[in-house]
């Protein structure tokens, strides 16, 4: 996902349902981005927050722990998924809202009806979109 999104140390990636942190982790060590997550589990919050410790990663990593409806995702110039085609349904105004133009998403598995992917990678089931204006990407 942070390799098709071309993540580098300028950007901001926000993982929502983030998990046990490893999105994260990865975008913070390997791509030097600022990463958030965004996790509505407190033990997975718990987890990824120890992890992120371990690693000495707090300056350039962290995780929310609440609902990512609720999270301003404006700063962001990364935006990851891994949810399902309802959430994704769910989360399209709220994307198009927020993000600005250039933002990439890239979602697991699940698509966004109705937007056009910038990239598909078929055999691990990744598609990326760039946000393009005030309208639907694509």
């Amino acid at each position: 996902m942070l390799e098709m999104s071309g993540a580098g140390p300028s950007d901001i990636v926000y993982d929502l349902g983030s998990g046990d942190g490893r999105i994260v982790v990865e975008a913070a060590r390997m791509f030097h981005a600022r990463a958030v997550g965004v996790e509505a589990d407190p033990f997975r919050v718990l987890f990824s927050q120890l992890t992120i410790s371990l690693l000495h990663l707090e300056g350039q990593a962290r995780i929310i722990w609440g609902n990512f409806f609720h999270v301003d995702l404006s700063e962001a110039t990364i935006v990851t998924t891994f949810l399902s085609q309802g959430t994704n349904r769910k989360l399209e105004s709220k994307l198009m809202a927020e993000l600005k133009p250039g933002t990439r998403v890239v979602s697991y598995e699940w698509t966004f009806d109705g937007w056009t992917p910038t990239a598909r990678d078929v055999e691990n089931h990744l598609s990326l979109y760039v946000m393009q204006g005030a309208a639907v990407p694509g």
